[in-house]
């Protein structure tokens, strides 16, 4: 294929320090933390320096501009993993010197357009992220897909940080919306209410087959909580809310990766409560809403 570079980069300093032409085509982009707030030119310097041994193909820094340093078309030095390094774009974003690498918000923002840019560029209508390494690793994309990988997958490093990687579910939910591919236009809990419970199965089955295929979470044990907590998808949860597992707006600190819920949207109802006791307390509780179906069991399979 004819490969391209992004047209946000504001400077550009080739590095040295490249393997040259790819041997795979890109499927992966891979967000590195720079442990610095970082220039645009003051990276590209860097990188410029043989002795540096490594390089990315793009980077942002502190005022969320875009430098090119190695070209899309060859494969970057960045990641401890050549074999990443051949299908990745990989991309150094301006960073806090410590855990856990704080990125600003121009920081953030211009990451959320540049992998909107490689991905379109690039022919991929869906960014996902995977946060279990073997799955993600092993996870055969399609020619749409573009998958997000992490450099602490390849080395003993924390990098991309603990803030950029527990944002990983969210900047590939963002990504994904933007393409215009977000689950968002997915199967609505609405459209299950008049349906009998074989035909449920029928038009639901499909979606946990999908999952399981991304995540390993079974379909079997997915579907049968979808059927408890959601009553084939009619509970009043599900059809407000496309809520189909009672996944509250709070959950473990919310600290677990790969989440897909946008953070803000609830849909607030009466529920009980068991005391040690065994009683019931009735109160009143914020629950996650979703866009679709297909957003709540991700959520559902990430945070199992």
């Amino acid at each position: 294929m004819g490969y391209t570079n992004s047209k946000l980069v504001v400077y550009k300093k080739l590095s040295p320090n490249h393997s040259g032409k790819r041997t795979h085509a890109i499927d992966r982009i891979t967000p590195h933390c720079v442990v610095g707030q970082c220039t645009a030119e003051g990276l590209g310097s860097w990188f410029t320096k043989t002795s540096t041994q490594a390089s990315s193909n793009y980077g942002i820094d502190k005022d969320g501009r875009v430098g090119l340093y190695v070209e899309e078309k060859n494969r970057s030095w960045c990641s401890s993993s050549n074999a990443n390094d051949q299908r990745a774009v990989t991309i150094e974003c301006a960073s806090d010197t410590k855990e856990p690498y704080t990125m600003n918000s121009k920081v953030y923002a211009t990451l959320v357009k540049l992998c909107v840019d490689i991905c379109n560029r690039n022919g991929k209508k869906k960014l996902i992220w995977i946060s279990n390494k073997s799955k993600a690793l092993n996870y055969v994309p399609k020619s749409d897909e573009m998958i997000l990988t992490v450099h602490r997958w390849f080395a003993n490093k924390s990098c991309p940080g603990n803030w950029l990687y527990s944002r990983l579910g969210k900047l590939a939910t963002e990504v994904t919306k933007q393409l215009g591919s977000s689950t968002a236009s997915g199967l609505k809990a609405s459209s299950l209410k008049d349906l009998s419970d074989a035909d449920v199965i029928k038009k639901v089955g499909a979606l946990f087959t999908a999952d399981q295929k991304k995540t390993g979470i079974l379909a079997s044990v997915s579907f049968a909580q979808f059927i408890l907590e959601s009553g084939y998808g009619k509970s009043e949860l599900a059809q407000k809310a496309n809520n189909c597992f009672g996944m509250k707006k709070s959950l473990s600190g919310n600290t677990w990766s790969g989440s897909v819920w946008d953070g803000k949207s609830v849909y607030t109802k009466k529920t009980k409560e068991q005391n040690k006791d065994g009683s019931y307390t009735t109160i009143t509780a914020d629950f996650r809403k979703y866009p679709s179906v297909d957003d709540s069991i991700a959520d559902h399979s990430a945070y199992l």
